[in-house]
């Protein structure tokens, strides 16, 4: 059988550990050439260790696939241009860039700091930012010399970003740029042969263990129907869906955000004008008072982590 990803060259940041790691292994079994990404520091982004990222890649020439390590700092702008550099001086090229890389500095708003949602949009947003900039340099270069690009972007949101969680303003806020940057790039980027496109995971790592509820307020969107054997919240259940996106089978798919945990891929539907009401002249705060409950009564309510309507109160 064709591996789906021949001779690829991928990017993917973040992929010293769980989500990230099994793509990368997911990536090299379908003979792509992987850097693996990873600044080896703690779940808030402290610390450094090039021990993770240099075992993933190990395992993947254990595979008889090709791969090597970084650990560049995505957040930092020399950074994210020394990795996409790494790839292109490695395997010659570059096809697809993954940006998995995260961190949290969870706390309720009330108490959070300056630093906690600084931090958290560096690592996520501008790391995110930073390695697609660099990256979408080398396709376009390579447009305007008249090469084709059969290019991909595959970017990480969360269902905090997209449905919200208490405690994660700061995360939340991020992935939801992130999933409203990737519709954005899709518009942008398909006439240099780029597509764009956002995951929003579920799975059982060191950033979503600690997480209280998520488990259970998902489970019922991310088992299997059969086997009891089957983990619904392995990462490994995520990367099917990413190798696929990185692939060239995906070309007519770009600007969506897939939801997908175990053995659930569905497609987030983005914001859209709900019920509206319309005057003759310009509405008076006092007249609001009157038609904007009723609105407000009719809209669908906000989701939950699972993606589904909150109850009315």
């Amino acid at each position: 059988m064709a591996e789906l990803c021949a001779n690829r060259v991928v990017v993917i940041t973040g992929a010293g550990r769980g989500i990230g790691r099994e793509h990368a292994l997911a990536f090299a079994r379908e003979g792509a050439k992987v850097v693996v990404n990873d600044l080896g520091g703690a779940t808030d982004g402290s610390g450094s260790d090039e021990t993770p990222a240099q075992q993933v890649v190990e395992e993947i020439r254990a595979l008889g696939a090709q791969a090597i390590a970084s650990t560049h700092d995505v957040s930092d702008w020399d950074g994210a241009k020394a990795l996409i550099d790494l790839a292109l001086d490695t395997f010659g090229g570059l096809d697809v860039v993954v940006n998995n890389a995260g961190i949290l500095r969870d706390r309720m708003f009330v108490n959070m700091t300056p630093q906690e949602w600084d931090s958290v949009m560096a690592v996520h947003l501008r790391g995110t930012f930073a390695v697609s900039r660099h990256a979408v340099d080398y396709w376009r270069a390579r447009a305007k010399a008249g090469e084709s690009n059969e290019a991909r972007i595959i970017n990480t949101s969360s269902p905090s970003g997209i449905f919200g969680n208490i405690g994660q303003a700061n995360y939340g806020a991020a992935k939801a740029g992130i999933a409203t940057f990737t519709v954005i790039l899709a518009d942008e980027l398909g006439r240099l042969g780029v597509t764009a496109n956002a995951i929003a995971p579920i799975a059982r790592t060191r950033m979503t263990e600690n997480l209280v509820g998520l488990m259970e307020d998902t489970a019922g969107s991310s088992s299997a129907d059969d086997g009891a054997d089957f983990d619904a919240f392995d990462p490994a259940n995520i990367s099917p869906l990413v190798v696929w996106l990185g692939s060239p089978a995906s070309a007519g798919v770009t600007g969506r955000v897939f939801t997908v945990g175990g053995a659930e891929i569905g497609v987030a539907e983005p914001w859209v004008k709900g019920p509206t009401v319309t005057h003759t002249q310009r509405w008076t705060p006092e007249e609001l008072s009157e038609v904007l409950p009723a609105l407000v009564d009719q809209a669908r309510g906000n989701s939950d982590m699972a993606g589904m309507p909150r109850p009315k109160a």
